[in-house]
């Protein structure tokens, strides 16, 4: 199967779509309208012509994700805020601020999830250091500890009301690019027929992201506790571009072995979906469309399958 070149990701009451360095937004209003903003944004990939350094690409497409997530969140939130300014000059000076905000705030979720999800799991395993003396032991002690943390996590955050209905945006999401890639009609009808797992989810990226920093750490043997804190800190960046090689060759193949690697990410997706109904399936559908020519690629792919012996 050919993958379509679009990834996505669920906002507040819609979705995002990014194909290259066009990406679209829409946003299920209160009046019940979809409303679309389609812009362009070249990430740090593209202006650093990255695209081809393996390692390097997915280090930078992650800071990407991270800013433009934190975007397109913020704009599908504005829908739904109770005031809004009148005054344009104002508007302008909010736009400024926030621009800051969104800054700070990325930076500040990137400094808590290292702490939750690296330091924690590390100090916690540290505890056993008197009963272990094997650093492999604690290595995979501490793997475990932060794949637990990050599981009760999700299984937390997936009570909240309004994360249910983001969750079900996503499934929305990954079962319109099913719906395309397995040469259906896109509709929200036949969409609806498709799964709501998709191997190169965000999901699955960050569960590989544990699995490796857990292989990584074990074969980092310093005794030095602060050197040990430090190599938590600053290889992050390292597992998040060598995890995102694994899911881009995990979304290229159909081999036996993809599909182990892939299974527990997709058992994991089945907490961070939702089925969605099908006013969410045209909300997904809108944003693909004001991006990306779905019947292009399907043509395409028909040609190459016809091409194949």
């Amino acid at each position: 199967m050919r993958y379509a070149t679009i990834g996505g990701q669920a906002v507040i009451e819609g979705v995002m779509m990014r194909n290259g360095n066009d990406y679209a937004v829409a946003v299920r209003k209160p009046d019940q309208t979809i409303e679309v903003k389609r812009e362009e944004y070249v990430g740090l990939t593209a202006r650093w012509h990255m695209k081809k350094v393996p390692v390097i690409r997915g280090i930078l497409a992650f800071v990407d994700s991270l800013v433009l997530g934190m975007s397109t969140l913020t704009y599908s939130a504005s829908f739904y805020e109770d005031e809004e300014e009148a005054d344009s000059s104002q508007k302008k000076d909010n736009g400024k601020m926030d621009s800051l905000i969104m800054g700070l705030t990325v930076a500040l979720s990137i400094v808590i999830a290292v702490v939750l999800f690296m330091l924690t799991p590390f100090f916690i395993s540290s505890l056993f250091g008197n009963l272990i003396t094997s650093q492999t032991w604690l290595a995979i002690i501490e793997g475990i500890i932060r794949i637990a943390i990050f599981f009760i996590y999700i299984v937390a955050i997936s009570q909240m009301k309004d994360i249910q209905r983001v969750f079900m945006y996503h499934g929305a999401e990954h079962k319109t690019i099913n719906c395309i890639e397995h040469g259906d009609e896109l509709t929200p009808e036949n969409a609806a027929k498709y799964s709501r797992l998709h191997k190169r989810c965000g999901t699955s990226f960050l569960l590989i992201v544990m699995v490796v920093s857990v292989i990584c750490f074990m074969f980092i043997r310093v005794d030095n506790m602060l050197l040990k804190i430090i190599s938590r800190v600053i290889l992050v960046p390292v597992i998040a571009g060598v995890s995102y090689e694994i899911i881009q060759w995990a979304g290229r193949s159909h081999s036996c072995l993809v599909n182990i690697v892939s299974k527990p990410g997709l058992m994991l997706q089945k907490l961070t979906t939702r089925e969605p109904d099908q006013e969410m399936l045209e909300v997904a559908i809108a944003s693909i469309e004001a991006i990306y020519d779905w019947r292009e690629f399907q043509a395409a792919a028909a040609a190459e399958g016809e091409q194949e012996p």
